[in-house]
């Protein structure tokens, strides 16, 4: 007689386990749908905040001026009278360019004077991956000092930084000796490397005495290197206005620094 009793009270206890099983199944699932929303929006962030970390500021200049254009005529009538000009290949004068000229005032048994003169441009662009196109030309720029002071047989070494000539700029000179025929020439060399924000600019100047005429002065071949890297720089600088001979078609979209001594003209006037 009891045993139905037993059985129904087996079944009602299992009858009331079910709705807690549902419950916790329920809170279960609703609890992995909130992890996988807070997932989601976590990676959503992680990429937001990775694509900004990427960000770097533009280059200031998209093209670079003819090469070859860098000096006006009085400067290589004084540097390397009577030269012509040799444009240096280039798969992309856009980012790389170089001009050279050579002269030789040649005077027979009385001697000769041999000078060479050289510019080369090369521009970077920022990069997401390599960063600023100012921070690229900053490391090409001591790679640049590094290696005109690595240079094989280079005697009497001086390295002196140049002023007013770009945003930094240095100059390294040496003697270097070599054969012509049967006489020993030395050389004079001045190399100024330069850099303009995310473009740098390497002038090299050299002379040589000839057939027993004296080498020129150490001073005289600096004074006009240097000449000749500002104005090498002011054309890259010029170039950022338009008002350059480029390489390529556009223009850099990023204008010329204006100067401190500007900017306070301008504002005194405003005051006045």
């Amino acid at each position: 007689m009891h045993r139905p009793t037993k059985r129904l009270t087996r079944t009602l206890v299992c009858a009331a386990a079910v709705p807690a099983v549902l419950v916790v199944a329920g809170c279960s699932s609703g609890s992995g749908s909130d992890s996988a929303k807070d997932d989601s929006q976590a990676k959503a962030s992680a990429s937001t905040s990775g694509a900004k970390a990427k960000k770097v500021t533009p280059a200031t200049y998209k093209e670079l001026p003819q090469a070859c254009s860098a000096f006006s005529k009085d400067t290589l009538g004084d540097l390397v009278p009577k030269a012509e000009s040799k444009a240096g290949a280039s798969d992309d004068e856009s980012t790389r360019a170089n001009c050279s000229w050579s002269s030789l005032d040649n005077n027979g048994v009385e001697g000769s004077q041999f000078r060479w003169l050289n510019v080369s441009l090369v521009r970077f662009d920022s990069d997401v991956n390599r960063g600023s196109g100012d921070k690229l030309a900053e490391s090409y720029y001591a790679k640049q000092i590094k290696d005109a002071k690595a240079t094989k047989g280079a005697k009497d070494l001086k390295t002196a930084p140049v002023s007013k000539t770009g945003d930094a700029a240095t100059q390294i000179s040496y003697d270097r000796k070599y054969k012509d025929k049967k006489d020993t020439v030395t050389s004079k060399q001045q190399t100024i490397v330069s850099r303009v924000d995310n473009v740098v600019v390497t002038v090299d100047y050299n002379g040589s005495g000839l057939a027993g005429e004296k080498a020129p002065t150490a001073d005289s071949l600096s004074k006009d290197a240097q000449k000749a890297a500002k104005e090498a720089v002011a054309k890259v600088i010029e170039s950022a206005k338009g008002g350059g001979d480029a390489a390529g078609s556009a223009k850099p979209s990023a204008p010329a620094k204006e100067s401190k001594d500007s900017k306070k003209s301008e504002e005194s006037k405003k005051g006045a």
